[in-house]
Formats: structure tokens, C-alpha cells, sequence
């Protein structure tokens, strides 16, 4: 249990010396809602093409997608048709759990379809 423990810091470490800054160059502004065991990420993900985001993570493991049509359920992939807008009024949502607390900066790593790396950080906020 502890190996792999271990093995998962070392892959978030390398994912981060390999990202890339965001398609567009600017950087969005994501925020952590505090949620009853976790958080949700809310703002808005930018690329410059239709791609698709296959994976999230974070210093506490990997995140759940969800897709919210017409209930939530764990998908495998969400489609970005150039803005993915993130959320709960959103179709789509990212689920972080872990205990979080309010102000904390994040840092996340999120992988697209095309191989894409990019880094972002994340606020805590009620």
C-alpha cells in the first residue's frame, strides 16, 4: 500500500515537470467548492481545438468526472468542444476528494485526448 502510495506522488511529480501552460495562453481562473467530503472544481477549461479531457489529478489522487445529464454519473472522458464550462449548473462536473481548506491553492494536472499536459491551480473557496 505504501509503494503505491509512493508510486502515485512520483507520477504527479513527473506529470508536472511535463505540462504545458493552457492552448490560449491566458491562464483560467478555476476555484475548489467545498463540498461534504471533497471539492468541486467550478470555471471554465480553453482550448484551441474540439478535444476531449481524459484524466484530472491532484495532489490528493485523481479526481471523478461526471456527467450530469440527466444524474450524475463517473464518465472516462469529457468532451471540450473549446470551452468546457465546469460547475454545478454545468452538464459536466470534477469531483476532487480529500479535506480541503478554504483558501488553499491546488495544483492540478489535467491530461486531454491529444497528449495535452496542462498545470493549473486551483483556490479553495466556500
Amino acid at each position: 500500500m505504501r509503494s503505491r502510495f509512493l508510486w502515485s506522488r512520483v507520477a504527479l511529480a513527473a506529470l508536472l515537470c511535463l505540462g504545458t501552460t493552457p492552448a490560449q495562453g491566458a491562464t483560467p481562473t478555476l476555484t475548489l467548492k467545498l463540498t461534504h467530503g471533497g471539492a468541486l472544481l467550478s470555471g471554465a477549461l480553453r482550448v484551441s481545438r474540439t478535444d476531449e479531457l481524459t484524466g484530472v489529478w491532484s495532489s490528493v489522487g485523481r479526481a471523478r468526472m461526471l456527467r450530469c445529464t440527466p444524474r450524475c454519473e463517473v464518465v472516462g472522458t469529457l468532451p471540450v468542444p473549446g470551452v468546457l464550462n465546469l460547475g454545478t449548473g454545468s452538464s459536466y462536473r470534477v469531483v476532487l476528494g480529500g479535506n480541503f481548506k478554504v483558501g488553499q491553492k491546488v495544483s492540478l494536472v489535467l491530461r486531454y485526448r491529444n497528449t495535452q499536459i496542462t498545470n493549473l491551480m486551483a483556490t479553495v473557496a466556500r
